[in-house]
């Protein structure tokens, strides 16, 4: 999906746009959605009211420090707008690249009756793409963009889905094949293929992407809604505690009748230093690039739930047929029957498949090819196509039949025909199927030349995937309708923690059942229509784009790429974000603490002359002490938009390891930083003259 990832998180438009949507976020309407930055906004608005009163003399604070205090005040709530806003633009950037691929196109509507067999010569209507209706018929040539989401019915073709995917390699898209889905906005390469469409105008996958994508202000997700209730609480507790401040100045005014009493602004500043505005202003930043980054993997998360999910999951449940291998099972080894010239049986067996358009006829070419061995077939060669009667195929060549099948039927095949069946070929058969693999037979009139291995090839990668999701304490297991003796041998050579055999649609929806009860956060991905219902029952269920429209309707994400191994960039974003927010957390009200105790004993030390004793940073003054704090935290918000957005860096560890060093970096790096930046605004604050 490279025509539409942001590849620049501050890219010179993304910046203007945040800047302008900042100045429109003043509104109370935009402001009363955050809590604790509306106490900074009215705060703002209060001491700017202070800074008029005072210029006015009718008001005994200094007029330019009430000023500057209502300045940074405001900046301090343009920068946490400015902090969701650049969040929100990259994502609405994104949903605008997506419009860019949905622009009109015609679509050839095939008209009705005609038979689907010759395609070449097929009869059709030029219509708007916008007009077609769920189970029209349309013919997509090469290059032509396929006009909606639909199913192949007819035909094979080779289709470029880049600005779907992202990836430049083309894929096949045909009828009977495993993936016969199709999206809109992908174009056909090569050949003819007839689609059914499967849904209404306007409601097509990429429409759905469009409005996944714009929906990315969501809403809060529980464990957002339980921090945001904390630091509620925290800003509360801080506002009570600032406002009893100043009766306390006044009664110590009236008993010693020295010092002065702690003007309104003092207070508001100091209030809005002391609660956690930094995590408050970077909140809902973090929720959406979090959502932004697993858009930029090319997954489409359907909420921030789960998002958040996939960063606490422990179970990871796995489809077997298209998400741990191809799917399609492919030739991979010729075996010879004794008696019988490799280069013989290698022949035949291609002669027999050059016709056969089947995933597994089109690997035997493939395989045949690799050997060397390039045979055409002859004019006079005529192609038996595969039947569930015959459960065989092959071809016909002045009376010599070549015939490929399961090992049943060709020994049956052959026995009727008066031939011999070797114990020794037998044996290859019962073995290949031993290793999960399914036998092929070949033969030649009434004998038999030898056997082909299909097997279900396992995705390159995953074992080591898997390792890391094991160091991250997830355990993967494999779902599959296949027997215990192929399940066993596919999850051995993947790397799986376990599998389950047999499993039905019910089996896999009470499997996941059972890991919930049991307290487990389960995740799943799949592609077929029977992955539908387990993937609803998951808690993170991710769909793979080139399965059915039911398991992509079923999923609350869908991977774009297909690609199962993704499910880890899943779950290194979702945790990403939970520890990243962590982090900023811990950063926040860490940075409260050092600041309270930077700033108090200086800011005042005119009400009680004895705290100068503790000023041990050596602050200008009580005026210069606050401004000092009040810029550090703005500034500290913009310092940690970068970090809010890219996500704190994630490797794959234990949980108590990333705890410990979260809590160093973040924990004493709160502490420690607030000191430095005070002290080295003060120092300019004192050194330019300003007060």
């Amino acid at each position: 999906m490279s025509n539409y990832k942001t590849n620049h998180a501050f890219d010179k438009e993304l910046l203007i746009n945040a800047l302008i949507q900042s100045f429109k976020n003043l509104s109370p309407k935009e402001q009363i959605k955050n809590k604790i930055m509306l106490m900074v906004y009215v705060g703002a608005i209060f001491v700017t009211i202070l800074s008029v009163v005072s210029a006015l003399n009718l008001y005994h604070e200094p007029p330019l420090f009430c000023f500057l205090c209502s300045l940074i005040l405001w900046f301090t709530v343009l920068f946490a707008n400015f902090a969701q806003a650049i969040a929100q633009s990259r994502a609405k950037a994104q949903a605008q690249a997506l419009k860019g691929i949905k622009k009109k196109t015609i679509a050839y509507k095939l008209t009705p009756n005609q038979d689907l067999k010759n395609l070449e010569h097929l009869e059709t209507q030029a219509v708007d793409a916008m007009s077609l209706h769920k189970e029209d018929l349309v013919v997509v040539k090469a290059g032509q963009i396929i006009p909606c989401d639909g199913q192949v019915v007819a035909g094979l073709a080779s289709v470029n889905e880049s600005a779907i995917t992202g990836e430049s390699a083309p894929v096949i898209r045909g009828a009977g094949c495993d993936t016969d889905c199709v999206t809109g906005g992908t174009t056909v390469l090569s050949d003819i293929i007839v689609i059914r469409v499967e849904s209404e105008a306007g409601s097509s996958f990429l429409d759905k992407m469009i409005s996944m994508v714009e929906g990315a202000v969501r809403k809060k997700t529980p464990n957002e809604v339980a921090l945001s209730i904390l630091l509620l609480c925290l800003t509360l507790i801080f506002t009570l505690v600032t406002f009893t401040l100043l009766p306390f100045s006044e009664f110590a005014n009236t008993q010693s009748a020295q010092g002065s009493i702690i003007g309104y602004s003092v207070l508001v500043v100091l209030l809005v230093c002391l609660i956690p505005t930094t995590i408050g202003s970077l909140l809902s930043a973090i929720g959406i690039a979090g959502m932004s980054r697993l858009l930029g993997c090319n997954v489409i998360a359907k909420s921030g739930r789960a998002v958040e999910a996939a960063g606490d999951v422990d179970i990871l449940l796995l489809d077997k047929t298209g998400t741990i291998t191809y799917g399609n099972r492919q030739a991979s080894k010729f075996f010879a029957a004794d008696g019988v010239k490799m280069s013989d049986m290698i022949r035949c067996s291609l002669l027999a498949s050059l016709s056969d358009t089947t995933p597994e006829g089109r690997s035997i070419v493939s395989l045949a090819h690799s050997h060397g061995y390039k045979d055409t077939l002859p004019e006079n060669a005529a192609f038996v196509p595969f039947s569930a009667t015959s459960c065989m195929s092959g071809v016909n060549i002045d009376g010599v039949n070549i015939k490929k099948g399961s090992p049943n039927a060709v020994f049956n095949h052959i026995k009727n025909l008066g031939g011999h069946v070797d114990e020794k070929i037998e044996g290859t058969v019962n073995a290949i199927a031993a290793l999960g693999s399914t036998p092929l037979v070949v033969c030649r009139n009434d004998v038999i030349l030898g056997v082909v291995e299909l097997k279900d090839i396992v995705k390159n990668g995953l074992k080591e995937r898997f390792l890391q999701l094991r160091t991250m304490g997830i355990k993967t297991v494999m779902v599959t309708g296949d027997n215990e003796l192929t399940a066993a041998a596919i999850a051995a050579e993947a790397g799986v923690d376990d599998f389950i055999a047999t499993a039905t649609p019910e089996k896999k929806l009470e499997t996941i059942k059972q890991y919930q009860n049991a307290g487990h956060l389960v995740a799943m991905t799949g592609d077929g229509t029977n992955d539908a219902p387990a993937l609803a029952q998951a808690d993170v269920a991710v769909a793979m784009n080139a399965g059915t429209q039911s398991a992509r309707e079923a999923a609350n994400m869908v991977d774009l790429d297909s690609s199962p191994t993704k499910l880890l960039d899943v779950v290194k974003i979702g945790k990403q974000m939970l520890i990243t927010r962590g982090a900023l957390t811990t950063f926040s009200i860490a940075n409260d603490l050092a600041k309270f105790f930077a700033v108090i004993p200086a800011a005042f030390a005119t009400t009680y002359p004895q705290l100068q004793a503790l000023n041990i940073m050596n602050l200008g003054s009580a005026h210069s002490a606050l401004l000092s704090a009040a810029l550090f935290n703005a500034l500290i918000i913009i310092a940690l938009i970068p970090l809010a957005l890219h996500g704190v860096n994630f490797k794959a560890t234990s949980i108590n390891k990333l705890l410990l060093s979260n809590l160093t970096i973040y924990g004493l790096g709160g502490i420690i930083v607030p000191f430095i930046g005070i002290k080295l605004i003060d120092m300019a604050l004192c050194a330019l003259g300003i007060l």
